[in-house]
């Protein structure tokens, strides 16, 4: 029940926040990123050690292909507030299946990230969204805010299906523009879906090959609000 009713307020929370960087911030930028920390649930050594370990087991590989799964039990808003209540907040694309626009998202970004990957084991990523918040007309063209992009992932063996690393939760979420540098990003082609694809791209990249995996940035209090 406590999960519950802390998702049932959490756009009553964000708003407050919202309404607080509008008195204090200047329209166009965005002050809402922290020094980069570790946001999982597990201790820190025991995510970097088993990490390593799993990645070590599998040796040198190749990423076969890319799954990646939306339920349809996420919701969608498309309520244009500051802050919606809902799993999926996605306006670029035109209206129509949010699940499958950001299913082609996710796919691109992750297929991008893991094209650098070569080895002689053939393997295959394993995506199920958690949650895709990106900006509201609102909110991008005012005070900006958090792209909330959160999956569970799992590597699997491209030949007998069994599982060589995860489940794991990545929380990918970054600061998202706002206002005049929105509107200026947007002018040279740098648009929300050209930096969600690129951000998970990253973000695999140093999942599958960094030490210790990606690390999640923290961004301040919108970014604990995405985590309730």
């Amino acid at each position: 029940m406590r999960f519950n009713f802390i998702r049932a307020f959490r756009p009553i929370l964000a708003l407050g926040l919202v309404a607080g960087l509008s008195a204090c911030a200047s329209v166009g930028t965005t002050s809402l990123a922290g020094p980069d920390t570790p946001t999982r649930n597990e201790p820190i050594s025991e995510t970097l050690n088993s990490t390593v370990t799993a990645l070590s087991a599998i040796g040198p590989y190749t990423v076969e292909s890319v799954n990646v799964s939306v339920p349809r039990s996420l919701r969608v808003s498309e309520a244009n507030r500051f802050y919606p209540s809902g799993d999926i907040v996605w306006r670029e694309d035109p209206i129509g299946d949010r699940y499958e626009q950001v299913q082609a998202i996710m796919t691109d970004g992750l297929t991008k990230g893991v094209s650098g990957f070569a080895g002689d084991r053939s393997v295959i990523l394993d995506v199920v969204v958690t949650r895709f918040h990106a900006l509201t007309e609102k909110a991008r063209y005012t005070v900006g805010g958090v792209h909330a992009i959160q999956f569970e992932m799992r590597l699997l063996d491209a030949k007998t299906g069994a599982v060589l690393l995860g489940p794991r939760k990545i929380k990918a979420d970054f600061d998202a523009l706002g206002g005049r540098v929105a509107i200026a990003a947007e002018a040279r082609g740098v648009t929300q879906k050209v930096r969600i694809t690129n951000q998970l791209a990253n973000v695999i990249r140093q999942e599958l090959g960094a030490p210790g995996g990606y690390v999640a940035l923290d961004n301040g209090l919108l970014g604990a609000i995405n985590q309730l």
